[in-house]
């Protein structure tokens, strides 16, 4: 490192602006992927609809989102919707381009979980007088759910570390917050390595948490 000189007294300093930033991004995390489950589940379903106008609308959504980057989709939402009089916070247009990728990758992944489960269960359920609705909800989607545990993980993963992109468009998560306090103290390199420091504490948190709770979920699994 040469003659570099580490002063980490600022950076503890400004700590609890950086968990501060933290929370935000889990906060926004949490919230796309939250949303990104309800619509992928429509879209997946739509996909899988044999009438082809219910196909269309997640065709699209599907094939932007996932052949598209994450940074532009946050540009848009900020920026290219902003040239049409719609102006997004910051922290919306991260959360609307985070929500749209999720619900995009997760339609793929809900649609594999759906053609795993046997179409006899659904007739199954019909038969015992469940509507169809009821049926989706009390045995299609609780086992499609429980197959496609371990990809929605990695996607929350991804969802918490493409919300660093926020930083571009002047989002307070732990990146732009970051950014921010470096460049009032010039201490680039103490606040961007603590900074993927939670970075590493957070995903790793979330995939031990994870790995807890599957060990509930799977339990008697062969």
């Amino acid at each position: 490192m040469g003659d570099y000189q580490f002063h980490w007294i600022i950076v503890y300093q400004a700590l609890p602006q950086m968990l501060k930033g933290t929370f935000v991004t889990l906060h926004v995390s949490l919230l796309s992927m939250f949303l990104g489950i309800i619509i992928a589940v429509f879209l997946s379903l739509g996909k899988m609809s044999e009438t082809r106008i219910l196909n269309i609308i997640p065709n699209i959504w599907i094939e932007i989102a996932r052949n598209t980057p994450a940074l532009f989709q946050i540009y848009m939402a900020y920026f290219g919707l902003g040239a049409f009089g719609i102006h997004l916070s910051p922290y919306v247009s991260v959360l609307s381009a985070l929500v749209f990728i999720n619900a995009g990758y997760l339609a793929e992944t809900f649609r594999g979980g759906f053609q795993s489960i046997p179409s006899t269960q659904l007739i199954a359920s019909r038969s015992l007088g469940m509507t169809r609705i009821k049926a989706y909800r009390y045995v299609v989607l609780p086992q499609m759910f429980r197959r496609v545990y371990h990809p929605m993980t990695n996607q929350f993963v991804w969802s918490i570390l493409m919300s660093s992109l926020g930083i571009l468009v002047g989002m307070g998560e732990l990146s732009g917050e970051t950014q921010r306090l470096q460049s009032l103290s010039f201490r680039t390199l103490e606040f961007f390595m603590v900074a993927a420091v939670l970075y590493y504490v957070v995903t790793k948190s979330v995939l031990l948490c994870s790995e807890l709770i599957s060990k509930k979920i799977f339990t008697g699994d062969i």
